[in-house]
């Protein structure tokens, strides 16, 4: 097997590093502090990247990468990597989301008491030798007894939750993901909408992503739900607070202060609008992430994934595509096969341009994370679909997406002959072509091919013959075969008595020739013969 090579343009933990170069099939170059201009001249030669917040991974950068697979982010954002076009190359973005939780959530919960108790100008007053008036000017807040709302519960905002009902705070959260199951689990009380969270709070932390729906998720309107005397926390990340609203919110009374390691701009200018308050204030140069540990963690977390990844393809905290572990990749990889040799089947023997493709599931694999599969017979199609194409199962959605096709998932509740069963059907202008498949034993099995019943195996050089339900059909495609000298391997057979015509799928052990197909084609009694090779 070729030697597989990562870059690390980033630095990173040396036991991160030592992980991956361990590995006799990976090679590992530590090449950090690139020029845009440098990492596009070198980043075609390497089929992973490990990063953390200085490289940009742009669009062309991603152009250039014509063999890079994956790009391995150490810590949680990945506002430095172009995740369309990463998604387009067919590269899957791995992030660290769990590496620095807890640094995370300690450096908020310490500028949410920074902010409370005037730390930082209490701590300047005294160096200035102002003793008694700081004493007398920086008087705090308790949090004691106190409303926190938490924005986004998930692992970070979970942990400042337990941090701040250990003060005695009684905790609102809203998460659009978070059920009431987990908010009693975490003692919570579960807010419908941030609105909601927010009304009456003495305190806000967030914790979520910044997108389009998250963008200024604390404005004027917002601010104004909160108490008088009110302290907001932003650890996560720039531009979910509208800056200056939240000034004029301080200005006003309203608000008392804030503790801030984000900032829209990034560095923020030494006159930003916020850094000349007097108090109840907290600023750090987005050290979220800044430990001794989580760094240690990172590094370790995300060079683990791009090994595990290249050299065994389990997929761990991808953002692109599905995650799939060990575990899972052991239960669902004799599935992978089977479905991208049916998606393959339909390209070849179904309409051109369908309008949607449907995978369904029947019987104990409609109870696994099937998602995965789903994409690969979506990506076993196009590439038979589109063999021109750079196709694979990171950006087959994307393609399909551009091809104006839609992807459907359902699970058959209805009774089959198999007790386990996936069928894939594309649809175009109202009709349905389908193939279905399952396992037997270990075999991946194609057993129908539109709603007539086979058995054969699902990769191999195949002719498949559609013929009007008469005798010498057979006969004439066996007579056919012999004279250019192919041998068959299997065959399976299936008729179709309510409209007269029947289908052979014959396995061979040689490709038949365009000569042949075509003089099939014209023989007496014969609808269709294809040659498929899996």
């Amino acid at each position: 097997m070729a030697t597989k090579r990562i870059l690390v343009s980033d630095p990173i933990s040396e036991k991160g590093v030592e992980a991956m170069a361990s590995n006799p099939g990976l090679q590992v170059d530590v090449n950090t502090g690139l020029s845009p201009e440098e990492l596009i001249s070198i980043i075609g030669d390497y089929d992973g990247l490990v990063i953390r917040s200085q490289t940009k991974v742009t669009r062309e950068v991603l152009e250039a990468a014509t063999n890079l697979k994956v790009i391995g982010r150490a810590g949680v954002g990945v506002d430095n990597v172009d995740r369309e076009a990463a998604t387009d190359h067919g590269v899957i973005v791995m992030n660290t989301p769990t590496g620095n939780t807890i640094s995370t959530a300690e450096l908020a919960f310490t500028l949410m008491l920074s902010a409370a108790r005037n730390i930082g100008p209490a701590h300047q007053g005294v160096l200035a030798g102002d003793f008694p008036a700081a004493r007398k000017a920086f008087k705090g807040i308790e949090i004691n007894e106190k409303t926190l709302a938490v924005l986004g519960m998930g692992r970070i905002g979970s942990e400042f939750a337990k941090r701040a009902q250990a003060f005695g705070m009684n905790v609102v959260a809203y998460d659009p993901f978070l059920t009431q199951a987990r908010a009693d689990q975490l003692k919570v009380k579960l807010a419908a909408t941030p609105d909601e969270a927010l009304t009456g709070a003495d305190f806000v932390t967030l914790h979520v992503p910044l997108t389009d729906d998250t963008k200024h998720i604390i404005n004027a309107e917002r601010l104004a739900l909160m108490n008088q005397g009110a302290i907001v926390v932003n650890c996560a990340r720039g531009g979910l607070i509208d800056e200056p609203a939240l000034r004029a919110a301080i200005d006003s009374g309203h608000i008392a202060g804030c503790g801030l390691d984000v900032y829209e701009d990034e560095p923020p200018a030494s006159d930003h609008i916020l850094f000349d308050l007097p108090k109840h204030v907290a600023f750090t140069p987005h050290l979220g992430a800044s430990t001794n540990e989580a760094q240690e963690n990172v590094g370790i977390q995300v060079a683990e994934q791009l090994r595990d990844f290249l050299t065994t393809g389990e997929i761990r905290n991808a953002i692109n595509m599905p995650s799939l572990d060990a575990a899972a990749l052991a239960e669902v990889g004799g599935y992978l096969s089977l479905g991208k040799s049916l998606g393959k089947f339909l390209a070849k023997l179904g309409p051109v341009n369908p309008d949607a493709l449907r995978v369904s599931y029947h019987g104990p694999v409609a109870e696994k994370d099937y998602a995965l599969i789903t994409r690969t017979v979506l990506n076993g199609y196009l590439e038979a679909a589109r063999p021109d194409g750079q196709v694979n199962i990171v950006n087959a959605p994307a393609v399909a997406k551009e091809m104006g096709l839609e992807l459907i998932e359902s699970t058959i509740n209805a009774q089959t002959e198999f007790s386990e069963l996936i069928v894939a059907e594309l649809k175009k202008d109202g009709k349905r072509f389908r193939v279905a498949g399952t396992i037997i034993g270990q075999s991946p099995r194609l057993v129908e091919i539109d709603h007539l019943y086979v058995d054969t195996n699902i990769q191999g050089k195949f002719l498949i013959v559609r013929n009007d339900d008469r005798p010498g059909i057979v006969g004439l495609v066996g007579t056919k075969l012999a004279e250019n000298d192919l041998n068959i391997a299997n065959l399976s057979l299936a008729r179709n008595k309510s409209e007269g015509n029947a289908l052979s799928i014959i396995e061979l052990d040689s490709t038949p020739g365009a000569d042949l197909i075509e003089a099939l084609n014209a023989a007496p009694g014969v609808i269709s013969a294809v040659a498929v090779e899996i």
